[in-house]
């Protein structure tokens, strides 16, 4: 299950790719309903991670490092959260076997959670947040 942090980071680089240039932290959290402290923390990782920019002090705020198309949701997503595979067995970047498990290669349930895996990077990865914020904004202007 996507957390709350994965969730609201995925809002924040949406609401960035929508912005004229820099944006207060305060105004994201604002327009996207996520706690102000906690937004800040998430903010502070994904500018660690290389996909944002900051700059402090009056006119500061945050920006996309690089351009919205070129962010996928995977990215950010195992950015805060860390691997997307349902069990650490199926985990290509932090692979532990389990330990109740005799055989690796023959267990089924390992073979299923690799194809979970495997179709959640594949749509995730293939997903940028330029993708993600036009999903958005056609879902706002549909007719209801």
């Amino acid at each position: 299950m996507l957390s709350n942090k994965a969730k609201y980071g995925l809002k924040a680089m949406i609401h960035l790719a929508g912005a004229d240039g820099i944006a207060l932290a305060a105004t994201i959290a604002q327009d996207n309903n996520i706690p102000r402290k906690f937004l800040d923390a998430i903010l502070l990782e994904l500018t660690k991670a290389g996909l944002l920019t900051s700059k402090k002090g009056k006119g500061g705020g945050y920006q996309l490092a690089r351009p919205a198309d070129a962010i996928t949701a995977g990215q950010i997503i195992r950015i805060l959260d860390g691997p997307l595979a349902p069990i650490a067995c199926a985990s290509r970047t932090a692979y532990r076997p389990c330990t109740d498990c005799g055989d690796v290669d023959a267990c089924a349930i390992r073979d299923v959670m690799l194809d979970v895996r495997d179709a959640m990077a594949l749509i995730l990865d293939r997903t940028s947040i330029a993708a993600m914020r036009v999903r958005g904004l056609n879902r706002q202007f549909a007719p209801r």
